[in-house]
């Protein structure tokens, strides 16, 4: 029984404009950071709690600036918090495509793959004879195991 999870058709000229749409993201968005694991490790993480603290904390600051010294870099965080609120909801909805992206990708891998087991079982019943050995034993090797080599024993070693 076949299988036909997704029927996607975009054409060239939609997958042309798909990556201008790219290259417009990467265009404006080149002053995002990509940080190595080390990095990370070593951040300041905010979860919620620690959001709730720092929105309350950078609004206090921005009332009292006369208590804050310059070196404190108010105005960056001002900026870093603007600009996380505007970030957030383009990153769950670029989340969200790429989700629909990832399991559009495996409902094709699974389409084509149901497709072709049904082939093969049905050249392997139907092709015999027919001059498709050559083709069918190629599919084969799809299949195929090696067997694990065997370890040497004690004695061997």
């Amino acid at each position: 029984m076949s299988q036909n999870l997704i029927s996607l058709s975009l054409t060239g000229a939609d997958y042309d404009e798909i990556d201008s749409a790219i290259a417009v993201l990467e265009a404006k968005l080149t002053g995002l950071v990509s940080l190595d694991t080390s990095e990370r490790r070593s951040l300041s993480k905010m979860g919620e709690k620690s959001e709730a603290f720092c929105r309350g904390t950078l609004v206090v600051m921005k009332e009292n600036p006369q208590l804050i010294p310059s070196s404190v870099g108010l105005a960056d965080a001002i900026n870093d918090m603007a600009q996380l609120d505007a970030l957030r909801p383009r990153a769950t909805r670029i989340r969200q495509l790429l989700g629909r992206i990832d399991d559009s990708e495996m409902a094709l891998g699974s389409d084509m793959m149901t497709t072709s087991l049904e082939g093969y079982a049905l050249l392997k019943v139907l092709g015999k004879g027919s001059g498709l050995e050559g083709l069918r034993s190629n599919m084969a090797a799809r299949f195929s195991r090696k067997a694990p080599a065997a370890k040497p024993s004690a004695d061997e070693a």
